[in-house]
């Protein structure tokens, strides 16, 4: 039940956003409605990058981990449930976390935050992106925390570079 449940959400997720963008479109300004297209875009295809990485790149280094993890002293017992759930919820919560560049943008768009504050602060992403990589992979190896705070930092920076590029 639980694994059709985030079966459904990962794939409905960009229909799920399209719902909630039809339903908000009607109140927007032509100016908001204009900027309103390139981020749905942008946000539906960095989700899709994100699953489409913990699919390749993470899922594979945190089974390895964990299946290498005390070899000949434990033996691990996954359940056709239990795999596909810890799968699923990797690729969902790496797919979320894919969505930095877009949060940034519209917050430039706003004018809420400016492209100096967001690299006068590139200390602190680093710490924060290595703390959101520890809770977010499920193994302990620094390997694949890692392999996920690298994508971040970098997802990060290229936000604020384009909101440099447009201007705010």
């Amino acid at each position: 039940m639980q694994v059709s449940g985030y079966c459904g959400l990962l794939v409905g997720s960009p229909v799920i956003l399209y719902e909630i963008i039809a339903f908000i479109l009607p109140g927007l300004t032509k100016e908001e409605r204009r900027f309103l297209g390139p981020i749905v875009l942008g946000s539906s295809i960095l989700f899709y990058i994100g699953i489409a990485f913990s699919c390749y790149v993470l899922t594979p280094a945190a089974l390895t981990f964990f299946v290498s993890y005390a070899e000949g002293v434990v033996e691990s017992l996954w359940s056709i449930d239990q795999y596909f759930e810890f799968v699923l919820v990797l690729m969902f919560s790496t797919g979320l976390s894919f969505q930095v560049p877009v949060i940034q943008l519209l917050l430039g768009q706003v004018g809420l935050v400016s492209y100096e504050q967001m690299f006068s602060i590139w200390r602190y992403v680093v710490v924060g992106s290595v703390i959101a990589a520890a809770v977010l992979t499920p193994s302990t190896d620094p390997l694949t925390q890692m392999l996920l705070a690298g994508p971040l930092m970098g997802l990060y920076l290229g936000g604020a570079w384009t909101v440099k590029l447009l201007g705010r």
